[in-house]
């Protein structure tokens, strides 16, 4: 168990009072030094922040990023989580252990100045990816926060690879209109939808991190009902698909703030 939380079986109430404090504070804070790196890990941090605090109801843990988030936002460098200060399953220690190492080596080899978002990312994912770890009940989280670790660790050491595209619509610069070729892959798709026992399809939305981010989530939440409407004119019943938007929150390619790398403009297509 983390350090924090035996902390607060021992003193519920002086701890969440404190957690409060940080959890607030974290939802408008503006930095006020540092560099581009401990910008944008006061995003990042803010993000596992909320999700925590709004949505888990993890007080603790959402204290933890808060407390982190703050310090970057005053410019001081935070480090990714110790594994010491976590209760992890110890056929997982190994895994995390050499992806902090390979984490600590790329940001102080020059990680941070070379791509300061991209850096930001891969330790945020890190940490989420312990977090979850020592949580150990919901491998969907576990895997979202490992997976992103590794794919902006590849783009930190200069090794992505193209990702899988199986479910994946792509789009053009700014828009949500289906070309030609993506409209061939939802027909595809919705072949596989009607022939096989799907019972749900989710379709969610995403953007490349050019723009606004409130712009970008209007936009991925456009692309999502455009390929819904695509399966379902595809004869697709309606009632089986639901949609979301993320935005420019989970790129498949991590990469800077305003870089339009066109891997990123996409819808993915979940078959449950």
């Amino acid at each position: 168990m983390n350090q924090l939380k035996l902390f607060t079986v021992i003193a519920t109430a002086g701890v969440l009072a404190g957690c409060g404090t940080n959890i607030d504070q974290m939802r408008s804070v503006k930095p006020t030094g540092g560099s581009a790196f401990t910008t944008a890990l006061v995003e990042e941090y803010r993000q596992l922040t909320l999700l925590e605090a709004d949505y888990e109801r993890d007080w603790v843990d959402a204290n933890n990023y808060a407390r982190k988030g703050l310090s970057s936002a005053r410019g001081q460098l935070v480090q990714p989580e110790e594994l010491k200060n976590w209760h992890l399953p110890a056929d997982k220690v190994n895994e995390l252990a050499q992806a902090r190492a390979r984490l600590v080596s790329a940001l102080n080899g020059g990680g941070r100045e070379r791509l300061p978002k991209v850096a930001a990312i891969a330790q945020a994912r890190f940490d989420c990816w312990v977090e979850q770890q020592e949580e150990n009940h919901q491998p969907k989280d576990i895997a979202a926060c490992r997976d992103s670790f590794y794919r902006a660790m590849a783009t930190l050491d200069g090794k992505a690879v193209p990702q899988p595209v199986g479910n994946v619509i792509y789009f053009q610069f700014n828009s949500a209109d289906l070309t030609q070729a993506a409209q061939a892959v939802v027909q595809k798709f919705a072949t596989q939808i009607k022939q096989g026992n799907v019972k749900n399809v989710t379709v969610v939305g995403h953007t490349d991190l050019s723009g606004p981010a409130s712009y970008n989530m209007t936009l991925s939440l456009r692309r999502a009902d455009t390929v819904r409407s695509a399966l379902i004119s595809a004869g697709v019943a309606a009632e089986k698909i639901t949609t979301s938007g993320r935005g420019e929150e989970q790129p498949a390619i991590p990469t800077d703030d305003g870089v339009a790398d066109r891997r990123n403009r996409r819808a993915e297509i979940l078959m449950q």
